[in-house]
């Protein structure tokens, strides 16, 4: 008699966070009509939004410390790390001056504020307080250094995290097999934090809900369709850079096709939609590229260096924005003012990266800077900043994941087989861990019959 063995034991566990994405579509509708029949309520759920995306920034320095110390930690060569950081800032800086190229021509043929006539008085103080209080260069590079190793775990600063994560993963790595305990205990922690973030994203629709039904009841529509030029002219320049430039660029370097890779991080998309915050979903990015082949150094290394510095979504906003305003006061920017302002704020968002409203804070701080008669026209775009915010978080996440690939294939720190075995879904992604044990390993046959 034929007996099959029994793969309750082996097999994938039933994956049932299709239903939790779904949640979130559904919560992303009523928070909509909740916001148009009931605007007064609607902002009061305000906090929803706030406390979901605050624990999700919660795990994002666990997430970079265990990812980056287990990578490093793991390679003998410390050059390998040395390489990969180089060629990241080196390919960010590329890609920040297309995006910001890109944003300039699209922002000078179409000219959306031109006309329009909607100056208002006040907001762009506050907003350019805010990005002067994140200090200039020198601030930047020396806040980068916190007080103490734990307090870069606890600060919400994700290059401190970085930094100090390098700090440990080269200690470790320069132990040797000494260090291999620590290894393992550090590989724990991942486990138990992935897990916790797992369980924190149960939460998603509430959060989803009420950042929704706050940004409706309290904008309405009447700002969304008074700027719709400005906000279809940046989605779809967000769209050509990522379907365009980024595309072509993975198409040619590692032969991947940016279609399947949208598709494998579609999860990550609609929660970014959802948060309107790349961070929320930065630790599924490590994970899913750690599973799509990608070995931990390089993912530990760009992902985390690539929220900071890989701004192509940012860049893209502070060009269109900053022409959007100045057409509209009817005080329009010459080719010059234009570059020297815009290459400006690309070396601001670097410093205003923690900053509340940091698209919004450095447009502020950048105009102020060099046009102030400009800085109230800032106020002109703060009822869309929010639903721009999501195209903004969406390019920059594209972005950061292409980069993952594309320096992985130039490091030859990437397993091509396995890459294509994901995207085509072939190797689902384990939603209920979100680590890999056998990373990088082909996945396991199913076991065939025994006879008995």
């Amino acid at each position: 008699m034929l007996c099959s063995m029994s793969t309750t034991t082996t097999a994938r566990k039933r994956d049932h966070t299709h239903w939790l994405y779904l949640a979130v579509i559904v919560a992303v509708f009523a928070g909509i009509l909740v916001g148009r029949l009931a605007p007064e309520f609607a902002q009061s759920l305000a906090p929803l939004g706030t406390l979901f995306v605050n624990l999700i920034k919660m795990m994002i320095a666990p997430v970079i410390f265990c990812t980056i110390v287990l990578g490093i930690g793991s390679v003998r060569a410390a050059a390998t790390v040395g390489k990969v950081g180089g060629l990241a800032i080196g390919y960010f800086l590329v890609m920040s001056t297309i995006a910001l190229g890109i944003g300039l021509v699209v922002g000078n043929l179409i000219e959306p504020g031109s006309g329009l006539g909607l100056a208002k008085a006040g907001s762009g103080a506050k907003y350019a307080d805010q990005a002067h209080s994140a200090g200039g260069t020198w601030d930047f590079i020396q806040n980068i250094v916190p007080t103490t190793l734990v307090s870069s775990l606890t600060a919400g600063s994700v290059l401190q995290a970085l930094f100090v994560a390098l700090l440990v993963g080269f200690a470790v790595q320069a132990m040797g097999s000494a260090g291999e305990p620590i290894l393992r205990g550090v590989g724990l922690l991942q486990k138990l934090v992935f897990r916790i973030l797992s369980m924190i994203l149960w939460l998603a629709p509430i959060g989803a809900f009420g950042a929704i039904a706050n940004v409706v009841g309290r904008t309405g529509w009447n700002a969304v369709v008074q700027l719709a030029t400005l906000m279809i002219a940046f989605y779809l320049t967000c769209l050509v850079f990522v379907f365009g430039i980024l595309g072509v660029v993975l198409r040619l370097v590692s032969g991947l096709s940016i279609m399947k890779l949208c598709r494998y991080l579609a999860r990550e998309y609609l929660l970014i939609v959802a948060t309107s915050s790349s961070e929320s979903a930065l630790p599924r990015l490590i994970a899913k590229m750690e599973h799509a082949g990608v070995e931990k150094t390089t993912v530990g290394v760009v992902v985390p260096t690539g929220y900071s510095f890989n701004l192509d979504g940012t860049a893209i906003y502070l060009t269109m924005a900053s022409i959007f305003i100045a057409d509209a006061m009817g005080k329009p920017l010459s080719l010059s003012e234009q570059v020297g302002l815009l290459l400006f704020m690309i070396v601001a968002s670097k410093g205003a990266a923690g900053v509340t409203g940091a698209g919004l804070a450095t447009l502020a701080g950048g105009l102020q800077s060099h046009r102030p008669e400009l800085l109230d026209g800032v106020g002109l775009i703060v009822g869309i900043d929010r639903f721009m915010s999501e195209a903004r978080a969406l390019t920059n996440f594209s972005g950061n994941a292409v980069a993952t690939l594309l320096i992985g294939t130039w490091t030859k720190t990437v397993d091509a087989d396995r890459t294509r075995e994901v995207l085509d879904g072939k190797v689902p992604f384990d939603e209920t861990t979100m680590v890999d044990d056998d990373h990088g390993s082909p996945s396991e046959p199913d076991p065939k019959p025994v006879v008995a």
